[in-house]
């Protein structure tokens, strides 16, 4: 037990930079889901998409904060097309999601040149801001948490202001909502917009931190995002938008510290996203479950 608990506390630094930066595509998945009610799977395309872009302008010589702005608006594009995909061309979400999916391998491969670009050599955007980021465990802690902090502070700002209200407006009851004058087609665009533009965000920092980009580097994020979700509402709760909008970044946290303990406990980490998957429909299917009575009937 002793070196159980010496493994996982030596992982938590690392683990808390990591949760914190994939709250990110936590928060992403949520503003769909819990907003907009439009259930999105494009983030598995775009945190690539976001890494690929910044990678290849900042190894050609581009700024890195313009080379992650540049990722941002990249990945806004890809969120708005998605919803323009679901909304003129009336498919499902999801399936739009999985198409931009799709296509976005092509195009990551293609602003890359090549699976996967190194990033050594050049200066990224932790240089810039401070030298000590990309040295300092701490450091990036700090960092990256202030950078959470931000980013529920300005989504709880929005989504309260006119934009933000008919956001939620067209989640509420898509059907109402042009009665009162908010645009289906625009407010959806902006919404799967800004969570897109989230992820790339997402992918710039990650591909920064890690020194390269991947094209497959997003497999994986919208089941670990939407476990985040789950597990941080089930901490917050949703009762008050800022519970809302905290909950991925909480259960971000948690849920990659409970990654680390698995590991710890000898788990082989081919196996987490087996268990990540098996946690994240036995958390849907609780509450039916309990509601029914079918634990305890044996059924």
């Amino acid at each position: 037990m002793v070196d159980v608990l010496s493994v996982f506390w030596n992982l938590v630094p690392v683990t808390l930079v990591q949760g914190l930066i994939y709250s990110l595509i936590a928060l992403a998945i949520m503003i769909p889901f819990r907003v907009l009610s439009v259930p999105d799977l494009s983030s598995e395309g775009v945190f690539p998409l976001g890494a690929a872009v910044a990678v290849a302008l900042v190894a050609n010589g581009a700024h890195a904060l313009v080379a992650t702005l540049a990722a941002v608006a990249a990945g806004f594009l890809a969120g708005m097309t998605t919803a323009l995909i679901h909304l003129k061309f009336k498919v499902h979400s999801l399936l739009a999601g999985i198409l931009t999916v799709t296509m976005l391998w092509s195009v990551n491969l293609r602003i890359l040149g090549k699976p996967n670009a190194p990033l050594f050599g050049f200066e990224t955007l932790y240089d810039w801001i401070h030298p000590e980021i990309m040295g300092s465990l701490a450091v990036q802690i700090v960092f990256f948490g202030t950078l959470a902090l931000v980013l529920i502070a300005l989504l709880w700002w929005l989504l309260q202001t006119d934009v933000g209200l008919g956001l939620r407006g067209i989640g509420a009851n898509p059907h109402l909502a042009p009665a009162l004058g908010v645009s289906l087609v625009l407010y959806t665009a902006g919404g799967l917009g800004l969570a897109s533009g989230i992820s790339g965000l997402a992918g710039a920092l990650m591909a920064q931190l890690q020194g390269y980009a991947d094209v497959g580097m997003g497999v994986g994020m919208l089941v670990n995002g939407l476990a985040s979700v789950i597990i941080g509402e089930a901490i917050t709760g949703r009762s008050t938008l800022l519970r809302q909008i905290a909950a991925p970044v909480v259960g971000a946290i948690v849920y990659y510290l409970l990654s680390s303990l698995a590991l710890a406990l000898g788990l082989n980490p081919s196996d987490l996203k087996l268990v990540t998957g098996l946690f994240v429909l036995l958390t849907l299917g609780w509450p039916y479950l309990v509601g029914r009575k079918v634990i305890g009937s044996g059924l």
